[in-house]
């Protein structure tokens, strides 16, 4: 009428999963319960005689139970007495190992544990009850199940342990909180117990008698820290959890289903990302300014390395994947690409002039400083990021397709619906994360096919089964588009607004981007193997501003920290050309370069002809930098005496339409946008 319980308890079988960097090997992180399920077969024998002789000499022999242990504490409890010890192995594992048998000191539940410890030793053999326990009992130091043990004791796997080392985890499981960190009268007392183990294993004949007689105390490793996250693994961490949840593993899953989890984050380039930042910003950038960096793999759409900032200062959203501001020029390729793929060609002709009046819009939109470019091709337009160029090709392309490829490049719709009918849409109105523009970018890079971006590799199951992410691509647009709209965005980093993101031994494309009274500024860009964004922007959506270095644009700080990222990152790889453009492409129509706000008060040289790509162009470097900042660097740069302040997510949300800065003129208004 006591049947064995069909379940077992949670706690009992979980197992932690352990989160790795891309390689396989070396550890993120560790979630859950502390435990490595191990054979039997694995476990030495003289670890097994250790426990045996510690907890239950007779295990071998006996039926599940110890009649005088059992009538000893049977009697104890029924006068009142302390609960007595004398449970067997079996009944031991029958508490801790199924579910319904609570841990009330009753007579009622001891005798419904003899009744399944009987039944169990009846039903089971005794190696898979000692399995069990071996792999269930809790020996201190987090560690549950003797593999975990051996790794916390003595940093071995359980496989190595001597004799003496296996007769001190035997010892430790009557106390394990006593004995997991010895010291003074407990060291005295563990042992005093360990001996007790090595005496028993003598008298059991596990161990002869001058072996048990010459076996020395062991030396105990010290006790490591618990597990701590620090710096971007936290939000490592936070995304790689987000990403599995979506793909159907739960919490519990994680916590408890002994997952091996291979993340697509490679380690030196993490640390190369924080070193971007630290070595490029000053270190007195204020600390309401935030700093993104996302790259990711064309190829693959992972996400392989990524800067957050720092998690002391915000708790609640980082820099690279949460947070999301206005993108700017570094739109304007999206709607370039779409024009491309529709039927339009780089020698395409549109109005440059300042301002340009759209039926749709109630305010005239200008280019920065008024300035007038007359027809110009997509090339040019794109090159010197002119405002009125782009909003009129999106009147052309029509606003409906530049979304449509936005979107397919990975920008999720919700964050373009709202400002799709705008006819500022092509200047970057919507708002973007790092990651959603590295990612939108990695289509260009990958002949127009976009991979969607992941932080999950593959996932192994405590039985060893593997799942392999398999990202969904999607072909945005035509692999000649793709071509086209790279090449266009090669001359922004050859000789316009992004030069100072040139990397000295291959080709770059890429776009910068700076809003209206620089709330956001971006340098994005690629070369074939690998996408960047980087963006600053403040947590109260303020203008971003450096000391020293006055007001920022995408062409200064971004573009560093884009180079000194990519300079890094790239390194040892081989050099890789990027295709071919459309026969237009070679046009020597190139309009002179205007001093567009991105990169302000530089001149820029006009080529000879589009072969003379190696001509000196202006130094946008500035001085260097020697130490670290205090804002967006790695955690150790913070101040002692500042405390970090918790901020809410900047502001996203803009009008669809231009907005009027006014002058104090009455008369003086004028319309503002995305710039650059």
């Amino acid at each position: 009428m006591t049947p064995i319980p069909d379940t077992t308890q949670k706690q009992a079988t979980a197992q932690g999963s352990v989160i790795y960097y891309r390689d396989g090997k070396t550890v993120l992180a560790r979630q859950g319960i502390d435990r490595r399920n191990i054979e039997l077969a694995k476990v030495p024998k003289h670890v097994r005689d250790a426990v045996i002789a510690a907890e239950n000499r007779s295990f071998y022999e006996d039926a599940g139970v110890s009649i005088k242990g059992t009538g000893r504490a049977v009697w104890s409890t029924l006068t009142g007495q302390q609960l007595q010890g004398g449970s067997t192995i079996t009944q031991q594992l029958v508490r801790n190992y199924y579910s319904g048998l609570s841990q009330e000191r009753s007579v009622t539940r001891k005798f419904k544990e003899i009744l399944i410890a009987m039944k169990v030793d009846q039903s089971k053999s005794k190696d898979w009850v000692l399995e069990q326990y071996l792999n269930t009992i809790y020996f201190g130091r987090g560690a549950n199940g003797v593999q975990s043990a051996a790794r916390a004791y003595f940093g071995k796997d359980v496989e190595k342990l001597t004799v003496a080392e296996g007769a001190y985890l035997a010892a430790v499981i009557q106390q394990p909180s006593r004995f997991a960190d010895p010291k003074g009268s407990d060291l005295v007392a563990a042992q005093e117990r360990w001996q007790s183990v090595i005496n028993a294993m003598g008298q059991t004949g596990a161990l002869p008698a001058e072996r048990a007689a010459a076996e020395k105390f062991p030396t105990l490793k010290a006790p490591k820290k618990p597990f701590e996250l620090k710096g971007q693994a936290q939000y490592m961490l936070e995304q790689v959890t987000a990403e599995l949840n979506r793909r159907g593993y739960t919490d519990e899953d994680i916590n408890g289903g002994g997952l091996k989890i291979v993340t697509t984050f490679d380690k030196k380039l993490m640390q190369a990302a924080e070193r971007a930042v630290a070595d490029v910003l000053p270190d007195d950038t204020p600390k309401k300014v935030r700093t993104g960096l996302a790259a990711v793999d064309p190829a693959t759409g992972e996400v392989v390395a990524f800067y957050g900032g720092r998690p002391s200062q915000s708790k609640y959203y980082d820099s690279a994947f949460s947070a999301k501001v206005m993108a700017g020029s570094t739109f304007k390729p999206y709607t370039l690409a779409a024009a491309l793929n529709n039927g339009f060609e780089l020698s395409t002709r549109v109005d440059g002039n300042s301002p340009l009046r759209v039926a749709s819009a109630s305010q005239e939109i200008p280019n920065d400083g008024d300035r007038s470019y007359g027809q110009i091709n997509l090339i040019s337009a794109t090159q010197n990021s002119v405002n009125t160029a782009f909003v009129d090709l999106g009147q052309k392309v029509g606003l409906d397709k530049v979304a449509e490829t936005a979107e397919a490049a990975g920008i999720p719709a919700a964050q373009l619906d709202q400002h799709k009918s705008a006819a500022a849409f092509p200047l970057g109105v919507a708002s973007v994360s790092a990651v959603q523009n590295a990612s939108g970018f990695s289509t260009f890079a990958n002949k127009g096919v976009h991979v969607e971006a992941h932080v999950v590799k593959s996932v192994t199951d405590a039985k060893g089964r593997k799942e392999v992410v398999k990202p969904v691509a999607t072909k945005v647009v035509s692999e000649q588009a793709a071509a086209d709209t790279a090449y266009a965005m090669q001359q922004v980093v050859k000789y316009g607004t992004g030069t100072a993101a040139r990397l000295y031994d291959r080709p770059v494309a890429g776009k910068t981007g700076t809003t209206d009274d620089s709330k956001s500024v971006w340098f994005n860009g690629f070369t074939p193997q690998l996408a960047v964004a980087v963006d600053m922007f403040r947590d109260d959506n303020a203008t971003v501003t450096i000391p020293g270095y006055g007001t920022q644009f995408g062409g200064q700080l971004p573009a560093q920290i884009w180079r000194a990222f990519m300079t890094e990152a790239m390194a040892g790889k081989p050099v890789e050309e990027f295709p071919e453009p459309s026969e237009y492409g070679w046009s020597s129509d190139y309009s002179e370069p205007g001093q567009d706000r991105d990169v302000p008060g530089y001149e820029y040289t006009r080529p000879e002809s589009p072969d003379d790509w190696d001509q000196p162009e202006p130094d946008f470097s500035e001085p260097p930098f020697t130490d670290p900042p205090v804002t967006e660097g790695p955690d150790d740069n913070e101040r002692p005496d500042e405390q970090p302040e918790e901020t809410a997510p900047p502001p996203t949300q803009v009008p669809d339409q231009p907005t009027v800065q006014q002058d104090g003129d009455p008369g003086g208004g004028r319309s503002r946008q995305p710039t650059g």
